[in-house]
């Protein structure tokens, strides 16, 4: 199965969704590589950078998830390197 390498970035504007997405990025643990977080508080925002290692299906998953949810942002990037295991 081929893996990519990429980066998610996820952006809350209402901070009471933001146990939704914690809730739905632990149940992807195993995809993230690296987590970075910085809430704006004066500005009501915030902000997540994930490093992700996965096969599409599981990272469109991932981000269709969240961008359903309501006032949160995503965008993702993916590597053009395939990683086979």
């Amino acid at each position: 199965m081929e893996k990519r390498l990429g980066t998610i970035s996820i952006l809350i504007s209402d901070p009471k969704i933001v146990p939704k997405v914690n809730q739905l990025l632990s149940e992807v643990s195993l995809l993230i590589l690296a987590r970075q977080g910085l809430p704006l508080r004066e500005h009501n925002l915030n902000f997540i950078s994930l490093i992700i290692e996965g096969n599409t299906d599981q990272i469109s998953a991932l981000t269709g998830k969240l961008g359903r949810l309501p006032d949160v942002e995503v965008k993702s990037m993916l590597s053009k390197i395939k990683i086979s295991y």
